[in-house]
């Protein structure tokens, strides 16, 4: 709503943005996938054609979690029409305690982010990454362990004190783990992390030339650093923000919202 009638929600009109929101293949409203080879860049290689299909010769895309590396991909597939990135998620610029400059507060924070995840937090993603089938039985079968399966990231991963409410709704958060759960898609959406993001997680990427924009909250799983960004990255906006965790869209709308329009108003 703030982004396709702000004048709706106390903003300027000429911030008004055309929002596509589509849903990745085995996941939520588009359903489970019946075939596997699904990936990042395929997903990424089909927004370009839904954007084509759609009629929009230019245009620019943000994301965070999985979106933010279809996003990313998709500066790769389609650079001639995407225009710019906007992203809350950049795994691959997170900084090593080996090359870490413990100096600086981020660094210090990014390295203590990088190590929670793989000693505490991963172990979902190992299982998904060898196992997904596996653990797609209990999903599927159990409402129960979908909805903690899901509500665990959203105690962990966010801005939360005591419980999830903290950060999110909790409609908003039931919300969620029902897109999984009526549409039977936790074992295709798990799929992609044994054969969907290879070369996605915390390894080289291909140089990206689309002028790129990093919004950093401080309490996502993974805190990139802009000097580590700029390797492989066009990075021409970084904002790091005081408050926030993993899902911004979700936990902190009011500056997820002020930071796309400022970037992209721009780019008109």
């Amino acid at each position: 709503g703030p982004l396709s009638d702000p004048r709706g929600h106390g903003g300027d009109p000429a911030d008004a943005f055309h929002v596509v929101v589509p849903s990745p293949p085995g996941f939520g409203l588009s359903g489970p996938t019946r075939e596997t080879g699904w990936t990042v860049a395929r997903v990424a290689r089909a927004w370009a054609e839904l954007m084509r299909r759609l009629g929009y010769d230019r245009y620019v895309a943000h994301g965070g979690d999985f979106g933010a590396m279809v996003s990313r991909e998709l500066g790769l597939a389609d650079p001639g029409h995407l225009a710019a990135l906007h992203l809350t998620y950049l795994p691959s610029a997170s900084v090593s305690a080996e090359d870490a400059d413990f100096s600086v507060e981020a660094e210090k924070r990014s390295v203590e982010a990088g190590y929670r995840y793989e000693y505490e937090l991963g172990g979902y993603a190992m299982v998904q990454a060898t196992r997904p089938q596996l653990v797609a039985y209990g999903l599927t079968d159990s409402p129960v362990f979908q909805l903690a399966w899901i509500a665990d990231g959203f105690k962990e991963w966010t801005d939360a004190t005591d419980v999830p409410e903290d950060a999110v709704d909790r409609d908003a958060l039931l919300t969620n783990v029902m897109l999984y759960w009526l549409t039977g898609t936790a074992g295709s959406s798990a799929r992609y992390y044994k054969e969907g993001t290879s070369g996605t997680w915390g390894e080289p990427e291909p140089p990206s030339p689309v002028p790129t924009a990093v919004a950093v909250l401080p309490h996502d799983i993974s805190v990139p650093i802009r000097r580590l960004a700029e390797r492989n990255h066009n990075i021409v906006r970084w904002t790091e923000f005081d408050r926030g965790g993993h899902f911004a869209a979700m936990e902190a709308p009011d500056l997820l919202v002020g930071d796309v329009r400022s970037f992209f108003r721009g780019l008109r």
